[in-house]
């Protein structure tokens, strides 16, 4: 790589203040910002897709680790120039792409499977990772920084306040593991929160059979009164929950946090012959 200037000084050049509106919180240390990148493998001769860029810290790291391609998404102008500065000396390694990641068609982007590495804006992690499990084809790896309790949510089994709709989607889909943490004070501004890295890996085929539109309608529904026993909270999809969970095999009192990913696929295809 050629000679870079300090990111601070890049920062201060362009006068990119972290926006709270933006979810921003820079990370700096090329210490870790390589460690996030290396926790992705080989990147040489692929392709890596890398949302909220910001001045461009882990950029510079997965560059540096000899990565393909970025494809680095980013929305907010004053970010956009500094990235461009450093497209400008990668021989074409470096693509910023101006937009919101919640609305960009990664199809558009991407002319093959490619590893996502990103610390995720906290304000869109959730919707982008729903979003990314509708493509999962797309992409052969992700390695995420996310709010820990979201990293929680990603790897909790049953049983727990932290197992919920999110846990059961990309379980069903995907094997994820919690990596390392990222204390507050690395990053400029420090957020009130602390970071976990995750990595996640897309299975070959889901866990067990189930439309992929009809398990998301049964595990809103039962984890949107998760509280409540499964024969109340999924009066809001079906008129028998009763007949609905004994199709499936299920006792009618349990409640969505009982349930592991092979059950919620067995509630799914007994509410898909339900539907008929």
């Amino acid at each position: 790589m050629p000679e870079l200037p300090p990111l601070r000084e890049v920062i201060a050049r362009h006068g990119i203040a972290a926006q709270k509106s933006l979810g921003q919180h820079f990370l700096l240390d090329l210490n870790l910002t390589r460690k996030i990148a290396r926790a992705a493998g080989d990147l040489r001769r692929r392709t890596v897709l890398e949302v909220g860029a910001g001045p461009g810290g882990l950029t510079r790291a997965l560059l540096a680790e000899g990565a393909g391609h970025v494809v680095a998404v980013e929305r907010d102008k004053r970010c956009l120039a500094a990235l461009e500065e450093l497209a400008a000396g990668q021989a074409g390694r470096l693509t910023v792409i101006a937009a919101d990641a919640l609305e960009l068609d990664e199809r558009q982007v991407l002319s093959g499977p490619a590893s996502v590495v990103a610390n995720l804006p906290y304000n869109i992690s959730t919707l982008l990772l729903l979003k990314w499990l509708d493509r999962l084809e797309l992409f052969d790896r992700l390695v995420l920084m996310l709010q820990r309790e979201v990293a929680q949510r990603l790897t909790a089994p049953p049983g727990g306040k932290t197992y919920g709709r999110l846990s059961v989607m990309l379980q069903w889909r995907c094997r994820a593991r919690t990596l390392f943490d990222v204390p507050a004070r690395a990053f400029t501004p420090p957020p009130k929160v602390v970071s976990t890295v995750v990595g996640i890996e897309p299975l070959p085929a889901p866990r067990a059979p189930a439309d992929a539109a009809v398990l998301a309608a049964v595990v809103a529904a039962a984890f949107g009164q998760r509280r409540k026993m499964l024969r109340t909270s999924l009066k809001q999809i079906s008129d028998d929950p009763g007949g609905l969970l004994a199709a499936a095999g299920l006792d009618p009192t349990l409640r969505a946090e009982s349930l592991d990913v092979g059950q919620f696929c067995a509630l799914a295809r007994a509410h898909a012959a339900e539907m008929g």
